[in-house]
């Protein structure tokens, strides 16, 4: 797909998925690295995502990701920012920040993290991405636990090629492709 094609598709999936959210009462907040606020931009664009878009917490900076999203320090100074495990607690935690007592557990966390190019980034290279999700259980058949319904936490990694801009938005398109999935 040429990036025309992929903004339409992006557009497409938003829509889908703003419905089926609004439908079922969720919202959705973004933690965002290398999309640097791109992910934001797709769901923003559809008129009516106020319904349901929350908003987006771009930690570009290593040290942000700790500080404002609650990150594991250790695990940041082990593996960097690029790492499936930094981008499932970058969605829970994004779930958490933008929770308010009227939205109850139904807030969709996503996240994005990694190495936009054009070279790499110490030893990852340039198109290693991680994407995450934090799913209310109610949408996304979590497990039960004692304390209540949890979440469906999960990682994706994605190889992309191609410019920074478009590695950036293969990265968003492959968010929502995988959301639309998880919503399913």
């Amino acid at each position: 797909m040429d990036e025309r094609q992929l903004r339409l598709a992006c557009d497409d999936a938003a829509v889908r998925i703003l419905k089926t959210c609004e439908a079922h009462s969720a919202k959705i907040a973004c933690a965002e690295s290398l999309t640097g606020g791109l992910l934001a931009d797709a769901f923003v664009r559809i008129p009516g995502a106020s319904h349901v878009f929350l908003g987006s917490a771009v930690t570009y900076d290593i040290k942000a990701k700790a500080s404002i999203l609650g990150v594991d320090h250790d695990l940041l100074e082990r593996e960097g920012a690029v790492h499936p495990e930094v981008a499932r607690q970058m969605a829970a935690a994004t779930a958490k920040l933008y929770a308010q007592p009227e939205y109850g557990e139904r807030i969709i966390g996503l996240s994005t993290t990694g190495v936009a190019g054009p070279g790499p980034d110490g030893d990852k290279p340039a198109g290693l991405v991680y994407i995450g999700f934090s799913i209310p259980a109610e949408l996304a058949g979590g497990a039960t636990s004692a304390s209540g319904v949890n979440p469906r936490i999960e990682a994706v990694e994605l190889r992309l090629s191609g410019t920074r801009e478009s590695v950036r938005l293969q990265t968003v398109f492959n968010v929502l492709k995988h959301l639309n999935g998880l919503l399913q």
